[in-house]
């Protein structure tokens, strides 16, 4: 049936055939439908298995394998450093060398800012940016992302922590709290790795990401305010009507001074990032900008140290590498439930994004990104990190970008960035005494706010309405009600609305087109005929329990609507339901007895039931149940067309 609004009582607009097409009267041979090859219960959850954790099967390289080339192939795939590292030579050194300092230019400053974002000393930033990055190099398998410390998950880390514990008040329990929750997030993600559940992150749509990034990126620009504007006294809460009334109550303690200076640097980054996003090859002019900034800020300030005295600075930033820190680690205790989730919460979004960023560049290079590998580095970089001073890290798109821009051929550039953090902490760090706090929230601004993606959202709207509600939906929990609940509400929708397409799958009414054995929809192609007595139907999921009673009803209904509509036009009457089965690609118990009481259903009612090319782990379970000899020798068929052909001839052979 092809609904209420292409069903009319004119006979222009819908094309029924007289009689049953030529084409399908013709001698028709008729097929078996086969059963696939047996095999035991333990191949075939071999196979399954098999596809669930290794779609990609790793393991190809190593068949027919001596026990050293198998062992060098894992080697390799362990440490992927080893796969191209015995190719690499002085081009490319050069190239990653370009590469390297150019994102430098930008971790050094963003590493610093991040820090603050996430309610930590701006040191733990550039220790953030030193040892993730040489842990990569070894075992990422991307040749363009760049890590260190991103946004999201600063802001989150940050929000989610500061709801229990201040830092001002309470700095040690602080820091132990960050890395805690650090390592809990490296747990996470390398083992979603190690066990190969990576499909988990799926479960945040793209929608939901885009409105949630959004969302966040709002908040943590709105919350810049508090070092644009100068104010001493800001809320910790993370929601837009908080964070603005925090604004204007504050308004005695805004300054003319960090506000000329903030918004004028802050002019001074937007359009060195407009310049590089209209002419790519212009790309070193944002990446630069960043560090120019800080430079010359501290500059300025430092000169006018003795004229202006309300800019807030940094002020003394420690020298020397990562200290360790495996001793502030902690597994018990009140906050070790904070601790484990912070660190889920922001260790799946800084695994999304980095899996993310990194599988973007690959595919502009043609390569392939291992998503299992990325989880392990990843994960394992967040396990190191907190035993030496660092928070949660992944790759970020903003210096991935410059990565990519700049050259780079391998991770490489990773150990150069690293390097120049290196010699940043031991020898730089007393020039950072006067950088002013504002050119860091000028930084952070910049940085997030191509975060909101107004084309995606716009594309949403136009293609999938649902997707674009979704991305409201998370965009606004942002807002109004906090971080972490907001990408609850963004992993909420995913989960509904697979369970909305799982629970309520398409089906359609086919008809032929003329000349062809082809059937197809009839509200998709308008030139399609329906053939007089039957009703062709065809079911777009697997059938199970938590569909089966919606398509018996649904199945049902188009049955009665299209009896309806042959009496209402006095056309052949319906003898038989032809249930296409080429898009059902499962069936359980609850299925196979949804078909069993729809066939009795339909007998009630004089008509019968085929079902027409049911794929090979369909037609196995329908065999294994018995159902099939209910349905008899005209019940199943390997195509409608040999069911049309078939049943309407044995019509015209009886008396």
């Amino acid at each position: 049936m092809v609904g209420n609004s292409k069903r009319v009582d004119s006979f222009e607009t819908i094309k029924i055939q007289s009689e049953i097409p030529m084409l399908l009267q013709s001698p028709f041979e008729i097929h078996k439908v086969r059963l696939p090859p047996q095999r035991t219960t333990l191949q075939k959850l071999r196979n399954r298995l098999s596809e669930i954790f290794f779609p990609e099967d790793p393991f190809h390289g190593f068949k027919n394998q001596t026990w050293i080339i198998k062992f060098l192939l894992a080697l390799q795939y362990l440490f992927p450093i080893f796969q191209w590292g015995p190719e690499y030579n002085l081009k490319l050194l050069r190239s990653d060398i370009v590469s390297g300092l150019t994102i430098a230019s930008l971790a050094i400053p963003q590493g610093i800012s991040y820090a603050k974002l996430a309610n930590l000393p701006p040191i733990i930033g550039l220790y953030s940016s030193f040892v993730p990055a040489l842990i990569y190099s070894v075992l990422g398998s991307s040749k363009h992302l760049a890590v260190g410390p991103v946004s999201i998950a600063s802001l989150v880390m940050g929000s989610m922590l500061s709801e229990s514990v201040s830092y001002n008040q309470d700095p040690i329990l602080y820091l132990k709290l960050a890395f805690t929750s650090t390592f809990f997030a490296g747990l996470f993600q390398a083992s979603l790795g190690v066990l190969r559940l990576g499909f988990v992150i799926d479960f945040l749509s793209k929608a939901t990401l885009v409105g949630f990034m959004a969302g966040a990126a709002i908040i943590v620009s709105l919350q810049q305010l508090k070092g644009l504007l100068g104010i001493l006294h800001f809320t910790n809460k993370m929601q837009i009507v908080p964070v603005l009334a925090s604004v204007f109550k504050q308004r005695d303690e805004w300054s003319w001074q960090t506000i000329l200076l903030g918004f004028s640097f802050l002019a001074f980054l937007l359009t060195t990032r407009h310049i590089s996003m209209k002419k790519p090859k212009l790309f070193w002019i944002s990446a630069a900008a960043p560090l120019t900034s800080v430079i010359l800020s501290t500059i300025l300030v430092f000169s006018m140290r003795h004229k202006i005295h309300k800019i807030a600075i940094i002020g003394e930033l420690p020298k020397g590498i990562n200290p360790p820190s495996s001793n502030m680690l902690f597994f018990n205790g009140p906050y070790l439930a904070l601790a484990i989730k912070t660190g889920l919460v922001s260790g799946i979004l800084s695994l999304t994004e980095g899996i993310a960023v990194g599988r973007t560049f690959a595919s502009l290079r043609n390569y392939q990104v291992d998503g299992n590998k990325e989880m392990m580095a990843i994960g394992l970089m967040n396990i190191a990190g907190p035993c030496c001073s660092c928070y949660v890290t992944t790759g970020s798109f903003s210096r991935s970008a410059v990565n990519y821009n700049a050259g780079a051929q391998t991770a490489v550039s990773n150990i150069i960035m690293a390097s120049a953090v290196l010699v940043t902490l031991l020898f730089l760090m007393p020039l950072f005494y006067y950088t002013p706090n504002v050119i860091l929230a000028a930084i952070i601004i910049t940085a997030v706010i191509g975060l909101i993606d107004f084309q995606v959202a716009y594309k949403l709207w136009k293609v999938d309405k649902l997707d674009f509600l979704a991305c409201l939906c998370s965009f606004f929990g942002v807002l109004f009600i906090s971080v972490p609940i907001g990408l609850g509400i963004a992993v909420a929708i995913s989960v509904f609305k697979i369970l909305l397409h799982v629970s309520r799958p398409n089906t359609l009414v086919l008809g032929n087109i003329p000349g062809t054995p082809i059937f197809h929809n009839l509200n998709q192609y308008k030139e399609a005929l329906r053939i007089p007595s039957f009703i062709i139907l065809a079911v777009e999921s697997p059938i199970y329990f938590a569909n089966a009673t919606y398509l018996q009803e649904r199945i049902l209904r188009w049955v009665r609507e299209e009896e309806e509509y042959v009496k209402a036009n006095n056309g052949s009457i319906l003898k038989c339901v032809i249930l296409d089965m080429t898009a059902v690609t499962g069936i359980d118990t609850n299925g196979i007895d949804t078909l069993s009481e729809l066939r009795r259903r339909l007998e009630q009612k004089s008509l019968q039931l085929v079902l027409a090319n049911p794929v090979g782990s369909v037609m196995e379970k329908l065999h294994e149940s018995n159902i099939l000899e209910s349905f008899g020798m005209k019940g199943l068929y390997l195509s409608v067309g040999e069911a049309v052909a078939d049943i309407s001839s044995s019509w015209k052979a009886q008396p």
